[in-house]
């Protein structure tokens, strides 16, 4: 359930801002039918940032009633306040969620002992499994695998989300963890190679609007089908680039609604829509990938 093609999903609003049940519903269903391992409700590309406290465990339990047992959800949990981080935690005890997404700290930027403290401390407030997520270009803070490794000794926590792009953290975080520890990549550029290399899967934001491709990749790769799960990925590699063309989700959101997978690319300020000069980027990408 933590491996495969996991979807970092997208929070459809409707025109005014408000959360979309029925687009909510809609990617959902697709996702079931395209064979998605497991879904990320309320990430980065969540918009985790601009929604209130409330709407962040309001949302996750909606894709959780929404999902229906059909697909495994996991919950983003992530904050700069280990407190904040345990409280919405702590919200999902028994809800149903198989785990949690967790961020390292963004902007106060921790030691590496306060790094292992903070999600220590979280890890032993629940009995959920927890996945570190490292993504230094968003948090200016970059986790290293002989943290990761202290980490690994505690008990829930199962994996990390290792999003640098630097495939040499692959080998470099196996060699120091357990055999079962699970590694997925946060970068869907480089997310075959980090699965040739070792990894497990991929937490992507190209599953968004490639979700039968990304599965059908993933399930190659871990069978050893590399050369028939590079030529998946060749067709989408503008793709998993240019969906960055300007800030994830702005870019994702619109192909979303291009595809007609939401009814509106509506996000929240200070997030804009995506440029005039940014749509036939991500159209052409769409096209190469087939999905157009």
């Amino acid at each position: 359930m933590f491996t495969g093609s996991i979807v970092a999903l997208v929070t459809p609003m409707d025109e005014k801002g408000n959360i979309c049940r029925s687009s909510l519903k809609k990617l959902i269903d697709y996702h079931v039918a395209c064979g998605t391992s497991a879904i990320v409700s309320v990430g980065t590309t969540g918009e985790s940032a601009t929604l209130s406290h409330d709407e962040h465990g309001d949302v996750v339990m909606l894709t959780l009633e929404l999902a229906d047992g059909r697909i495994p959800v996991i919950a983003g949990t992530g904050a700069n306040a280990t407190s904040e981080a345990i409280s919405l935690t702590k919200r999902f005890d028994n809800s149903g969620i198989i785990g949690c997404l967790t961020v390292t700290p963004y902007y106060n930027r921790p030691t590496q002992e306060g790094l292992y403290q903070h999600f220590k401390a979280i890890a032993q407030s629940t009995d959920l499994p927890q996945m570190l997520y490292n993504v230094p270009s968003r948090t200016g803070c970059d986790m290293l695998p002989e943290t990761v490794a202290r980490l690994s000794e505690v008990k829930n926590i199962i994996g990390i989300k290792e999003a640098t792009g630097n495939l040499m953290r692959v080998n470099q975080i196996k060699e120091l963890v357990e055999g079962d520890f699970v590694l997925v990549s946060g970068d869907d550029a480089s997310a075959l190679d980090f699965m040739q290399l070792g990894g497990h899967g991929v937490i992507s934001v190209t599953a968004n609007v490639a979700a039968r491709e990304m599965a059908e990749m993933c399930k190659l790769a871990a069978n050893g089908q590399f050369a028939q799960a590079r030529e998946i990925n060749q067709r989408l590699m503008p793709l998993h680039n240019k969906l960055f063309v300007e800030p994830n989700p702005i870019p994702v959101k619109w192909a979303c609604r291009e595809l007609g997978l939401v009814a509106t690319d509506t996000l929240r300020l200070p997030m804009t829509p995506l440029t005039d000069a940014s749509r036939p980027v991500i159209i052409s990408a769409l096209k190469h990938a087939g999905l157009l």
